[in-house]
């Protein structure tokens, strides 16, 4: 494994075994990943707040298979989602363009807007209140959306998660959430405007050009890659 690759390993490992309540199941998964890898068991163990155990068995240094890792590599494209955020004053023609675009490639895309009902030509698939990062492989900005009416922390949790009147708190979330998650971002027109509200910049894995077909050419070379694995710096490897 690649060291990002390793740090995903470490990551899930630590994520899985800290909703365990058996202490003992925990142990022993310990001791399984001492006779893999002493950093391995080391960063995880340190996540759990247990010793890590010494291994049983003799480690050897096994020979690297480059089949075994996603890094460096490209993969089809069918099926991914595309979140496209907009708003009422989101060019209609060139929204239908990049849907049809985006159709055409084989991906999906979802439109992401401030209210049910047709938005800039086109019928909202998703809203601010009912999205969520988890569904999109790769988010496109094409607006830069003021709070809607239902951005109230008593009516949507999600709106609670930044105080501010010039972005809508929601799209805020779903930028952070898509950039943590090592996913392709892409904005032209007033969406680079919002990139910048939530504190973002064109770089690694964040594309903004002056057109959504533009962006959308970009940001489907990057989805190739299926995450943006470069986007944080290792701690191992």
């Amino acid at each position: 494994m690649t060291p990002v690759e390793q740090e995903h390993i470490i990551r899930s490992y630590t994520f899985e075994l800290g909703k365990v309540y058996e202490q003992s199941i925990k142990e022993r998964q310990l001791l399984a990943l001492a006779n893999i890898d002493p950093v391995l068991c080391s960063e995880v163990a340190t996540g759990l707040g247990l010793p890590a155990p010494e291994p049983t068995e003799t480690l050897t240094d096994p020979e690297p298979s480059p089949a075994l890792s996603q890094v460096g590599k490209e993969w089809p494209v069918d099926g991914r989602i595309v979140g496209i955020v907009v708003d009422d004053d989101t060019d209609a023609g060139e929204l239908d363009d990049l849907r049809t675009a985006i159709d055409e490639a084989g991906l999906v895309p979802l439109v992401i807007a401030p209210h049910g009902g047709n938005v800039a030509g086109t019928p909202a698939q998703r809203t601010f209140a009912t999205s969520r990062s988890i569904e999109f492989d790769a988010l496109l900005l094409g607006a830069s959306p003021a709070p809607a009416p239902d951005a109230l922390a008593s009516r949507d949790g999600k709106a609670g998660v930044a105080d501010r009147d010039d972005l809508d708190p929601r799209v805020v979330l779903l930028i952070e959430e898509c950039f943590r998650q090592a996913k392709a971002i892409g904005a032209w027109g007033a969406g680079s405007d919002a990139l910048a509200k939530a504190g973002y910049q064109a770089g690694t894995g964040i594309v903004t050009a002056d057109s959504a077909q533009q962006t959308v050419e970009s940001v489907l070379e990057l989805l190739a890659a299926h995450r943006v694995w470069e986007r944080f710096a290792t701690s191992v490897g």
